[in-house]
């Protein structure tokens, strides 16, 4: 068997060469985690985004760009998504095994979309001011295919370094794609020193000159955003007076038979307002609040309507639903119960979490012999219906359950039959544990409202329960692996903002047609330089 030839000299300083890029790309995307919740190290994006740039268009070659874009996307979702293995530790005896393939298998898998994007753009783009516009424009696409594609995952779009901030007041007028591609056209601005000079390093006058218009965009939105944000909006004064449960129950208690009593006495002793307060005109639970399908516990959901004083109650519960065929399934809900403990309105979870409430290709598994592995019932069915409720002595709202709050794209419309007047979202995020994970959830959830223009309230098992107002500030809030309940006046509603109106797709445009510009820009300079 024949044996490669050492490499050359030249050839070994090449391939350390390529691996230093492949660990400061990585890094880059490491980076960029930081800028996101709950550290929120927003101006690192200003020194991650043009690194980046700089790897893939200066002196790496093009084969290596795709590489370079899955190490930089590797980094960032290995990082960003590690709270995930929290949920394997719950039972860490039948599952702990998992935790590392599965944060692995996730980063790698979704750095796909960076490596695509990192392709698209070297490809596309040149070594001028092409070279961020390109890598802008293909990052936002590949985040919004990411968006979409197979049930979607949307988690930790870029545009979310600035939730905390005022420059998020920005997506009102056009979303978090929008956003996010604004923001990484704009960091990328100062490679064009770098990539334009021929030099090592480049004039410090020149890298400042590009680094003035991101600054400069930057205070301008953070101007605006402030304003904005800063727009009294005070609930009227027979505003709706919300009452947000937190029983704090950990994951690992919440179907143990000698914990349940303790916790359904902890929910109804927290519904009742302190001494002082007004009566609250509604009262809400967090997701899978009691592990009872309620709707064949009449006894049950008489003690739930009496500790809530002949206030509503929103709570999550699992119920069981005939099919389009017929058959039984499960479903994750948020049932309604009015003063008597009848069931007044459900609405039953759409988008399902893959793997987490239902098994993919489950009946196509189970047909080949492998339903011991996946389930007898392959989890939770999605749910068909209208996800805007309307009960009596209630405004209209909008029911989202844990997951389906990082869908920007999912909101309901803005008609005057389709839009609600707030938003409701319980959530059970205890199998995060206190990690990043629930924080992140919460500042994706101040995004909604902020995109949308209407209130939003969440009720979380183990926090973070908030109510957040229109323009994203929170008005109460509990913090998280705190057992407690907060009451707040409903604040108003805005109107629909432009992004509620015209959501996603028009302004996808806009990355479209830069990568086309981009394209022409560069084969216009190989033009020149060949001529």
């Amino acid at each position: 068997m024949s044996r490669r030839p050492p490499l050359s000299e030249p050839e070994r300083a090449a391939r350390s060469e390529r691996r230093r890029r492949l660990w400061a790309a990585g890094a880059c995307g490491v980076g960029l985690t930081l800028a996101q919740a709950p550290v929120f190290a927003w101006p690192l994006v200003f020194v991650a985004v043009p690194a980046l740039v700089v790897l893939i268009f200066g002196r790496a070659e093009r084969r290596e760009a795709f590489g370079l874009g899955w190490a930089a996307g590797t980094g960032y979702f290995l990082t960003g998504l590690y709270w995930v293995a929290e949920a394997f530790l719950v039972d860490i005896v039948r599952h702990g095994w998992m935790a590392p393939f599965a944060i692995a298998g996730l980063g790698a898998g979704l750095g796909l979309f960076w490596g695509a994007a990192a392709w698209v753009a070297r490809r596309t783009g040149g070594r001028g001011i092409s070279a961020p516009v390109a890598f802008a424009a293909a990052l936002t696409l590949a985040e919004f295919a990411r968006a979409h594609a197979l049930t979607g995952f949307p988690w930790g779009l870029t545009a979310y370094a600035f939730a905390d901030s005022p420059v998020a007041q920005t997506a009102a007028l056009f979303g978090p794609h929008m956003l996010g591609f604004l923001t990484v056209l704009l960091a990328g601005l100062p490679a064009v020193a770098w990539l334009a000079w021929p030099a090592p390093r480049p004039p410090l006058r020149a890298a400042l000159a590009w680094a003035c218009v991101p600054a400069a965009a930057l205070s301008a939105a953070w101007v605006w955003g402030a304003e904005r944000r800063s727009a009294p909006d005070a609930p009227a004064p027979d505003a709706l007076q919300v009452r947000l449960v937190q029983p704090n129950a950990a994951q690992r208690a919440k179907w143990d038979p000698e914990e349940i009593p303790r916790i359904f006495a902890r929910l109804r002793a927290l519904s009742a307002p302190a001494e002082g307060e007004p009566a609250p005109d509604v009262v809400i639970w967090p997701e899978t609040a009691v592990p009872w399908l309620l709707e064949r516990e009449p006894e049950a959901r008489a003690l739930i309507a009496e500790s809530a004083g002949g206030a509503p109650v929103l709570l999550g519960a699992r119920r069981i639903v005939d099919g389009p065929d017929g058959r039984p399934g499960w479903r994750n809900a948020l049932l309604a119960l009015d003063a008597q403990g009848g069931i007044a309105s459900a609405y039953d979870k759409r988008h399902l979490v893959p793997f987490g409430e239902y098994m993919p290709l489950h009946d196509w598994m189970a047909g080949i012999g492998l339903g011991p592995l996946v389930g007898e019932n392959g989890g939770f069915a999605p749910g068909a219906g209208d996800p805007v409720l309307r009960i009596e002595g209630l405004p209209p709202f909008a029911a989202q359950i844990c997951y389906e709050t990082i869908f920007p794209h999912e909101m309901p419309g803005p008609g005057p039959d389709q839009r609600p007047d707030w938003i409701v979202q319980v959530t059970n995020d205890a199998w995060f544990g206190a990690s990043s994970g629930p924080w992140q959830h919460f500042h994706q959830a101040r995004m909604r409202a902020i995109e949308q223009g209407l209130p939003l309230v969440r009720a979380a098992n183990t926090g973070v329960s908030a109510v957040i107002d229109a323009r994203g500030r929170v008005v109460e809030r509990l913090g998280l692996n705190a057992a407690g309940a907060l009451q707040a006046a409903l604040p108003p509603p805005l109107p629909p903002t432009p992004y509620a109106r015209s959501g996603d797709l028009p302004w996808m445009a806009a990355p479209l047609l830069a990568l086309l510009a981009a394209a022409g820009a560069a084969r216009a300079g190989r033009r020149r330089r060949a001529g």
